[in-house]
């Protein structure tokens, strides 16, 4: 028989905000500029109905002064509108349905097909990330997103600006607004939760505020793209950085006290080992010789094995977490605890629960779990489930006894959809990927970095803080690069990360490493950032495509 919600409950979004599904990120941005729009709160759409891209056309063609020429080709409007405006699912098909516009504007997420259009919590994730990231950072990079998104749009009015230089695709969104309104949904209260690692929170807002650095000199279609690969890189590597924390802090039985409000060692800002003392580092061993090279597709190999390795690991700790939050819940009931003032139990105090003081209260409240699994696995058979049985014949106290007989039944199915959120937050196969993987089943998976994922890295790598406030662009030695990305994100070009699978180098090892090298330059010079005057590293430079300078 099934499992009741009651033990079937996984997410907590303490932990997380994602709901792990397969995700895009024209989707993830449009729900986050909702919550830009209504201060992190989800947003309520009065229309009802599918849009579709016939109801763009009609209005295109009712008002042909917006652009010259719109009226003369109605059906090369509509393809126009389909293919540069439109983010579509199914496309092709016979269903074929718009999610949403692409998110080159702020208010896009007007126009959006909720039912098809969901963002599984990615959204308020990299909201609630921003607005708890340390000293203000956080809210400074929202604000400048709302500046660079909103653009030509004027309050007072509700209108587009005259004044705004903006591309025709933004234009005529725009040029839509009047046919939609929305209210910010205020029927329930938002959660806002500080997320488990502020300091990456941190490092993706100072990011962000460098990447906008530019907004002025790269044209806004790039830079939204430059946007969605960096926001998706950074869910990423924090979802990589829980499932290396969590495990070990209910294996502890308590926090890192370097994970402690205000305690976290990472400093973005800083441009040498941003990561300072942090004990959950992650290290991604990338393989840019494009699978050219078998020993350096073999070390990347291990190294994508050994951090998708730990999602079994990382279900099993989230099941824990959960259940010791139902566990607080019920002590808070029956009187045995006080609720703490700010409404709810941190993950750290919930972990903290995992004490032997607790060990009694445990058997009680788990062991009355573990009987009503049992009674809801009998139904009409006098056969238990294997995987309960398999649990039960461990041994195990009454909570580890429930939490296996949890991830017995509901591990692998849990598995399976975080893996396959990973994989999208890593761009598998797609541009701007860091992971790939062939298309035969079984295939290993590898650590990869598409030419634009390597753009936007570059573009904020460049950038030096500068004595006037803001930033300006200087050149940097490909050694210097290497250890920037090892340092600020955990990208391992010619090393080896210890500690993520890895120990010492072989010869062969060190051998791969050395053409890894040589295939990044390659890669650098193709993307037209790399200057070589000679072999000496002195000479070998990444230069700023765009140049930023001091104001005289």
């Amino acid at each position: 028989m099934p499992l009741s919600k009651r033990d079937t409950e996984f997410r907590l979004p303490r932990i997380t905000y994602l709901d792990y599904k397969q995700l895009e990120m024209d989707r993830v941005l449009t729900a986050f500029l909702a919550r830009l729009t209504h201060n992190g709160l989800s947003s309520r759409l009065t229309r009802k109905g599918l849009l579709r891209v016939e109801q763009f056309v009609e209005e295109a063609m009712d008002h042909p002064e917006w652009f010259q020429g719109f009226d003369l080709d109605r059906d090369l409007v509509g393809r126009w509108i389909e293919t540069h405006l439109m983010d579509v699912v199914n496309r092709g098909k016979p269903d074929q349905a718009i999610a949403a516009p692409r998110p080159l504007h702020g208010f896009t997420y007007k126009f959006r097909n909720p039912r098809y259009s969901r963002d599984y919590g990615a959204a308020q994730q990299l909201y609630e990330m921003l607005h708890h990231a340390r000293n203000g950072i956080g809210r400074a990079a929202l604000e400048h997103m709302h500046a660079f998104f909103f653009e030509g749009h004027d309050k007072l009015t509700g209108k587009a600006g005259e004044a705004a230089d903006l591309d025709v695709e933004t234009q005529a969104l725009l040029r839509f607004l009047d046919q939609v309104k929305d209210a910010p949904e205020n029927a329930v209260e938002r959660e806002s939760f500080p997320p488990l690692c502020t300091g990456n929170a941190e490092l993706m807002a100072e990011d962000i505020q460098r990447l906008l650095y530019y907004r002025s000199r790269i044209p806004r279609s790039v830079m939204v793209d430059y946007l969605k690969a960096l926001l998706s890189f950074h869910l990423a590597s924090n979802q990589l950085r829980i499932m290396k924390m969590l495990p070990d802090w209910v294996a502890r039985k308590s926090a890192d006290p370097l994970c402690a409000p205000g305690k976290c060692p990472m400093r973005p800002r800083e441009n040498s080992e941003p990561f300072g003392d942090c004990h959950y580092k992650i290290g991604l061993l990338i393989d840019m010789t494009q699978g050219a090279d078998s020993g350096m597709t073999r070390l990347s190999e291990r190294s994508a094995q050994a951090h998708y390795r730990r999602a079994s690991r990382f279900i099993k700790a989230s099941f824990t977490v959960r259940k010791l939050d139902e566990f607080a819940i019920d002590l808070v009931r029956r009187g045995k605890i006080s609720k703490p003032e700010r409404g709810y139990f941190t993950v750290p105090e919930l972990v903290g629960f995992l004490d032997k003081p607790y060990a009694e209260a445990h058997r009680i409240f788990f062991g009355q779990r573990v009987s009503g699994l049992i009674a809801d696995s009998h139904g009409n058979s006098t056969e238990l489930d294997p995987e309960l049985q398999a649990a039960i014949d461990l041994q195990l106290d009454e909570l580890e006894t429930y939490i296996e007989m949890l991830v017995g039944t509901r591990g692998r199915y849990h598995r399976r959809y975080l893996l396959q959120c990973l994989d999208s937050l890593l761009m598998k196969n797609r541009e701007g990927a860091l992971v790939a993987q062939a298309r035969t089943k079984g295939a290993p998976r590898r650590f990869v970095m598409d030419s634009r994922m390597l753009e936007v890295l570059l573009q904020i790598a460049v950038l030096r803080p500068s004595q006037q406030g803001g930033f300006v662009t200087s050149e940097l030695r490909v050694d210097e690069l290497m250890a920037w990305l090892r340092e600020r994100y955990g990208i391992y070009i010619d090393r080896l990360p210890r500690g993520d699978g890895f120990s010492e180098p072989s010869i062969d090892d060190l051998r791969a490493l050395r053409q890894n090298r040589q295939a990044f330059l390659s890669r650098l010079r193709e993307i037209g950032f790399y200057r070589d005057l000679s072999d000496a590293y002195v000479t070998q430079t990444v230069t700023p495509r765009y140049e930023i300078l001091e104001e005289p």
